[in-house]
């Protein structure tokens, strides 16, 4: 994991996104699965379906990471990807009937920061070990 900033990545991230899916359960007591006002963690809004969001791809972030740095290419891009998209329409989104993740400003520049290093991390190439073969002679 130390020659895989993918690896790296991938396994802070997904331990953060699982903490923060979890922590997100205390305060979302009484707030509906897919309110669009969510309940503050910090200066972010959440509801219980955005936490379950934020367990997942934390679970897989946090797999890929202690998995392999191909996997953790794959992951981290595709969460960056994802995590983009969400950025972006989430500044349509907020103050909507159609945000049922609870989305607000925090949010969104949160999303489109993970976006910026999931996607600059994964689309970068990692360190390989030189392997040598030797040939049979």
């Amino acid at each position: 994991m130390r020659t895989s900033p993918n690896r790296l990545i991938a396994t802070i991230f997904g331990a953060v996104y699982l903490l923060v899916g979890v922590v997100g359960f205390f305060v979302t007591s009484g707030i509906g699965f897919f309110a669009t006002e969510g309940a503050n963690l910090i200066i972010f809004a959440v509801n219980p379906l955005h936490n379950i969001i934020h367990l997942a791809i934390g679970a897989a972030l946090l797999y890929s990471g202690i998995n392999s740095t191909a996997l953790s290419k794959t992951v981290n891009t595709t969460v960056g990807a994802v995590y983009l998209l969400v950025g972006i329409l989430g500044l349509f989104l907020v103050g909507s009937a159609l945000n049922i993740i609870a989305l607000n400003g925090a949010d969104n520049v949160l999303h489109l920061a993970s976006a910026v290093v999931l996607l600059g991390i994964g689309l970068s190439q990692d360190k390989v070990r030189a392997t040598t073969a030797r040939a049979h002679v």
